[in-house]
């Protein structure tokens, strides 16, 4: 069955919509955080909690698997089966390794004690950096989907539409980080 361009374009203009609403949501739990990042109950701020060294390596992984993605997309687009593998590899493993340093930090701020239900500063960072770390892992699921796609199908078209579907996602998520880095942990260290 041969495709019109409408058909092929509805799942891309599916998509943006489905990122224009997470974009809200981002701002919407962005904006939750800063109306109550000075809400602690008493308890311990961002200047108390945070470590800039972990959060900064955090960061430059995640940039590294947003690079990562971006060669692997060019990899695709000229045919290079090899570099491609090695690249979507490594999003994947750099995006995996993002996560963990999450998952680790939201599980000693616990052991701490200072979990979502400390305050309401720690609720909003918990639902905040958890949401994106939620996104990442969804990322993480689609992006293993799409070498496993690409081991029992090859290169085609298919691959290759959501392959871009899918380095757009992980972009966006990379700018949310950003924000998320900026706001959450330079602007709240250091106010």
């Amino acid at each position: 069955m041969i495709r019109t361009k409408e058909q092929e374009s509805a799942p891309m203009l599916g998509f943006w919509l489905y990122l224009m609403t997470d974009l809200m949501l981002f701002a919407t739990v962005f904006a939750t955080f800063m109306v109550l990042r000075h809400a602690t109950a008493g308890g311990p701020s961002a200047p108390e909690l945070f470590s800039m060294k972990t959060v900064l390596t955090e960061t430059m992984i995640l940039l590294a698997s947003s690079l990562f993605c971006g060669l692997a997309w060019l990899a695709l687009r000229h045919k290079k089966r090899t570099d491609f593998l090695m690249y979507s590899i490594a999003t994947l493993l750099a995006g995996a390794v993002f996560l963990a340093i999450e998952i680790q930090e939201f599980a000693q701020l616990v052991h701490e004690g200072f979990g979502p239900s400390t305050s309401a500063f720690l609720s909003s960072f918990f639902t905040l950096v958890g949401m994106h770390g939620f996104h990442i892992a969804i990322g993480l699921l689609w992006g293993i989907a799409l070498l496993i796609m690409f081991a029992k199908k090859g290169f085609g078209s298919s691959l290759a539409r959501k392959f871009a579907l899918f380095a757009v996602f992980w972009h966006f998520l990379d700018i949310v980080w950003i924000f998320i880095f900026t706001i959450v942990y330079v602007i709240g260290v250091h106010a």
